[in-house]
Formats: C-alpha cells, structure tokens, sequence
C-alpha cells in the first residue's frame, strides 16, 4: 500500500510503504484530510522542549524513578485515560478486579494491575476507545472484621450498638481508610479512567443488586431452605467455599464401640470428631463387607446418650479401608454424611450451636465448647469402657480465610441460587465460541465446575452489605414478600394480609461475590439498557483475572451476564498465574518471603516491578527475586539513556509551523487487491 500526496496539490511528498496482503484490499483511491489527533498542541509542546531541551547536561545518567508519581499525575490531568471515541468505535474494554475496600497492594495486584495496564496501553495506541473501568469490593466479612477490631480497641462490642449505628461506623472508616488500595494502584501506574471509578455499595450497583436478586426470585432460581453450609463460630455467619482453607494438621483418630442393640456384640468406629457422635443417625457398613454383613438391618446403641438407637445400615459409599470398615452417620456436621442422609432419606440431627457451643441434643455436655466437649467426652468413654484407643492421624482441616477458625459443617437455614440452568448456559458460550478461555487448558477446569455445579448460598449473617431484599410478616414468619424497597413490601403485603399487617426486613445480607458477578454490566448502569455507558461499552472485551478464581468469580460473571443482559459480559478471558518466591514457594508472613510491592516501587521502581512481572507465562505461576528486580531496574534505565539519547538529538528549532502545513494537505490512500 501506497501513501502519498495528492498529486493536485503543491507541496512535499510522503511516501510510507506497508507489507501488506494485498488480497485484502481493493483497487481504488480515497483521500482524506490529516486528523488532529496525529498531532495535537500537547504534542507539539512535548517536542518543543524536548528539542529546546537537547543539552546533555539538562538530563540525569540514571532515571530517577521518583518522577513517575508526578509523571502519572499528568498523564491523568490531561484526560489521556479516558476513551477517546474520536479515533475509532470499536472500543476495547476492560472492567478491573475489584480489590477488597480493606486491602493494601500485594503482589497479586501488581500482577494484574501490570498485565491490564499492557493491554489497555496498547489498544489506546491503535487508536481504539479504551476504557478500563476501576473500583474496589465493600469486602462484607474482612470489613465488618476490621471495624469490629477497632471498636474493640474503644471497649465496645458490635452487638452493643444498633445495625444503624454499627453500619454507620463502617461507612465512615471507609472514608477514611478505604481509598489506600487505589492510591497504591495509581503508584503502580494503573492507566484507569479514575472518573468512572466504582464502589460496589453504591447506590446504583446496589439497584443492580436487588433487581438481579428480584429477577431470579420470580424466575424460581432463588429459594429459602436448611442445608449443609460452612459456619463460621467466630464470625457467626456462613462462608463460601472460596472463604475456606484447608490445611494438613496433626491431630487424633479415636476409636470408640457402639453395642449392638439386643446382642453383646459391639461395633467399633473410627472418628476424628467424637463430639458430633450426639448426632448420629445411623451406623453404616459396606454391602461387600462380610465382617458386618450380619448387623445389616440391626439397631447400634449410641454412646453417652442415655441409649438412643440407631440402625445400622449399608451403602457402597463406605470405605472398607479406613479405620474399622464403620461409618458413624452424622448428617447435621458433615457434607458427606449430609448427601448419604438426604440419599436414604435419614433424619438430620444438629447437636451444636451456632457459636461452636453443643445445644440440648448433647444433654450433660450441652453449653460446653465443641473442643472441650471432645476433651471430656473422651475422658467420659474410657471410664465407661467405650473407649478404645486413639492414634495420631493427619487430618485436612478447614479453617476461616478471614478468622483462622476451625469452619464447622452446620444445616442452616439460608438463601441459595439454583445454578444448574444458569450454568448450562455458560458451558454453551465456550462451546459456540462465544467465550474464550487463555491459557485453553483452563477450559477443562471451567466445564468441570460447571458439569457438577451445587446451588449457590448467597446468604450472610452480617450487618454490612446489601440486605436481603425479603421482608417478613409478623406472626407469619413462614411467608414472605421480595421486593425492591420498604415501602413496596408494605404495599404488597397490605393487599395480601390487610392494612393491620407489619412487616420487618430479613436481617441478612447477600454474599460479597453475589454483587462481583454483575460487575462487567453494573458498572456500566444496568439495569438501565438505556444508560450511554452501557450503551457504548457492554459486552465488554477483556476479563483479566487471576486463574484461582475461574470459578468463584470468573464463571459467575458468565453466568448472570448471560442471565441478566443476553450477552457474555467479555469474549475473552485471561488467567495469570501467583506469584510465589525465588523458591517457588507460596508468599506467606508465616515463611517471611513476603515481597511488598510499595517496598519494592520505592527501591526499584514502578517500571522495574511491571517489567518483572510481565515476563510470566500466561496461567503459570511466577518465581520472584530480588536478582530479578535488580537486573530489570538496570533494563529499563538503559530503556531510559535511549530515549535521552533520541531526546538530545532532536532539532533545537521549532517545527511546528510544517506540521501545520503538513496537516492543510489531502492524503490519497491507493490500495491493490481484488
């Protein structure tokens, strides 16, 4: 292709020659005037200086990395992050991971901070509308946790103060504490239109948030009921499985014998939680073991239970091999048990309280904590004779993200999301082509999670977030009414139950990833379609995230964008790897091989740090060392002496009156082809 000045005009020529498939393009010649924007007066200033700046005197040998601050600040002054809809319509979109309110910048944010930056950068070069729209997650347990510390450091209890009250505490160290995660995301260079930054309680993603919950509620997919959940004692609130952490721990097998009901035959079980042994409903043996083939249908005595009864059954879930070949059946304290029980149809029988304390079911061992009960329990059998031996055991134990306490398996009462049609939906999208999954590999694990999906608890049991929108009525408490506000719940329930009635309004509120999911289109102003910035941006382009999240968050946004909108919230996906240290272990206070990003901006610089990070391979993990930083802050100072050195050889004349000239003149475009 050929670019030159039309030949009717007097003037210089400019002549540019691109390889080009020429199958491409037509035959055929159109002219156009220059656009500004090639040149525009900001421009035209940068190369004045720098030219009247050509000194080798004027600049330093070694980049000082303390301008990049003052540097970022320009660039956002002069409105260069916001998109530019001048040089194109295709937008390219990005809509960022919202970090946590509570948060200060790790290295997995620098990881995405990084990698986003490079692709926005990029297309903004192309000349594309890119907008990388920023914010930050309200956090619900991390939040309410950090408030809840700081009242206690002033000697109050959260349940010494009204929800109003406590809520109204939250608000305000949000305003003074929660804007240190985006600032340390702007000293990373972050290229975000800031002025479309969002806050996942604001009022409009909170109207985002009650009519996605209205929607599903009147399609079906939202429903009330007790099932097995992850508690939290401390935190008194379910958690997600994202908000659960297993860790390998040493702890104790304990063996104990139950007598057969009627014979002077005992059966021997092995247990990690003796405690929840209040709780049995059943004893269950393999069908092809042949120890216990002739206990089959008999009745087993449990423990320290005045001599409750239970059957004893069996089920090819057992597994001969480990301890006796016995299962005790517990339904109401673990998810196994639970499933087999909801499979047999067996009673559920919940012996703990929601603070980790037993309930009336464990007679005298009721009030007692879970662990002084196993304690006592114990001690309790081998007096009796029951007990038969305990031995060390490893055990996978899963612990709070957040609090660090043990999680307890407890049927509660919550909310949930009916996932499978919605899922089936989002395995179409990366089946038809809709979506694409980077690095591919990471498909497998994307239809893996969704061929087996579980309905979603979208309950919490805590004051900070968005509040369920369900009100109850009083006397009534089995029945119910969805709607947007208070003063519409009041109105249905008067033209239902008469204008007597009250009402008051569930007191939990909607898990935080509830909310992350609608981000790609809550951001931009649905539910209002109309909205220009819907309009203009949605379906966005990109979803860059880390890949330990694919599920959780990932899948989800596929999902209720598909739900709510009709369209996949992004074409494409992007998964990073963590970064772990120069050993390939995973960063950790415990290990103290932490590197602090802001430690690390301020020794090497913001540019070093990207650099580093952006030489990982999509979805693998990346080992970081000091080495590393060290040799890559010497990269990019010799990056620096380039540019100083072009800088100090441009002309030390102003040119700007040819570029004036040069954009009077008709470019004519001649281009080969069919």
């Amino acid at each position: 292709m050929i670019l030159q000045m039309s030949p009717f005009i007097s003037g210089p020529t400019l002549l540019s020659s691109y390889r080009l498939n020429p199958l491409l393009f037509s035959k055929r010649q159109r002219c156009m005037k220059l656009p500004h924007w090639h040149f525009n007066r900001t421009k035209q200033r940068f190369f004045a200086v720098a030219a009247a700046e050509n000194n080798k005197d004027t600049l330093p040998k070694t980049f000082d990395f303390t301008s990049e601050e003052r540097i970022y600040n320009w660039w956002e002054s002069q409105g260069y992050f916001k998109p530019n809809f001048e040089r194109g319509s295709d937008p390219f979109v990005i809509s960022m991971p919202p970090p946590n309110v509570t948060g200060s910048l790790h290295m997995g944010h620098a990881m995405f901070v990084t990698l986003e930056d490079i692709m926005v950068r990029y297309h903004r070069m192309k000349g594309r509308p890119t907008l990388w729209l920023p914010g930050t997650d309200h956090a619900g347990i991390a939040t309410q946790l950090v408030v809840e510390k700081m009242l206690a450091a002033e000697g109050i209890k959260r349940v010494e103060l009204s929800r109003d009250e406590f809520t109204k505490r939250v608000w305000e160290w949000k305003e003074k504490y929660g804007g240190t995660i985006t600032s340390q995301i702007k000293r990373l260079g972050a290229s975000c239109d800031w002025t479309r930054e969002r806050f996942t309680l604001d009022e409009q993603l909170s109207r985002a948030v009650v009519e996605a919950f209205i929607r599903l509620h009147e399609k079906g997919l939202i429903y009330q009921g007790s099932y097995m959940v992850n508690w939290s004692p401390n935190l008194q609130t379910a958690v997600s499985d994202l908000e659960v952490e297993y860790s390998e721990e040493p702890g104790t097998l304990y063996y104990i014998k139950y007598r057969v009901a009627g014979r002077s035959d005992f059966l021997t079980i092995a247990t990690t939680r003796p405690e929840t042994l209040f709780g049995d409903v059943a004893l269950a043996v393999n069908p092809q073991d042949e120890h216990y083939s002739q206990f089959i249908g008999m009745m087993a005595i449990v423990p320290m239970t005045y001599g409750r009864h239970v059957p004893i059954i069996s089920d090819k879930y057992v597994d001969k091999e480990f301890g006796t070949g016995v299962l005790k059946i517990s339904p109401g304290h673990d998810h196994n048990d639970y499933l087999l029980a909801r499979k047999l149809g067996l009673p559920i029988l919940n012996v703990m309280n929601k603070d980790g304390t037993l309930n009336e079911v464990a007679g005298l061992f009721r009030g007692l904590d879970r662990f002084e009960a196993r304690k006592k329990l114990w001690s309790d059998l081998e007096e009796t004779g029951l007990a038969v031996k305990k031995e060390p055991h490893t055990l996978r134990v899963p612990r709070s993200q957040r609090g660090g306490e043990v999680i307890e398996p407890l049927v509660s009462k919550q909310w949930f999301v009916t996932m499978e049609p919605l899922a089936e939906k989002a395995l179409h999208a990366v089946e038809k082509g809709e979506l694409t999954i980077m690095p591919e590999r990471f498909e497998k694990i994307y239809n893996h999670w969704l061929s087996n999906i579980k309905d979603w608890c979208i309950s919490r049991q805590l004051w900070w977030g968005h509040r369920i929108p369900v009100w109850y009525i009083v006397g009534k408490e089995e029945e119910y009414i969805v709607a947007r506000n208070a003063d519409e719940a009041l109105e249905k329930a008067h033209q239902k139950y008469g204008k007597n009635v009250e009402i008051y309004q569930d007191p939990d509120v909607l898990d935080t990833w509830f909310s992350s999911a609608l981000w790609p289109f809550s951001t931009l102003g649905w539910p209002d379609v109309s909205a220009d910035d819907f309009k203009k941006f949605y379906p966005t382009t990109m979803l860059e995230t880390g890949h330990d999240i694919l599920f959780f968050w990932v899948a989800r946004m596929v999902m209720m964008g598909i739900e709510f909108t009709g369209s996949v919230p992004f074409s494409h996906v992007y998964l990073h790897g963590l970064i772990r240290d120069s050993q390939g272990r995973k960063m950790s206070k415990t290990l103290g091989n932490v590197i602090d990003p802001i430690d690390t901006i301020k020794e090497f610089g913001a540019d070093a740090l990207r650099f580093t990070i952006s030489l990982g391979t999509a979805g693998q993990d990346l080992s970081l060392s000091i080495e590393r930083l060290t040799a890559n802050k010497a990269f990019t100072n010799k990056l620096w002496n380039a540019g100083k050195f072009i800088l100090q050889n441009l002309p030390s004349q102003n040119d700007i009156s040819r570029w004036e000239i040069l954009l009077a003149y008709k470019v004519c475009v001649l281009t080969y082809g069919n």
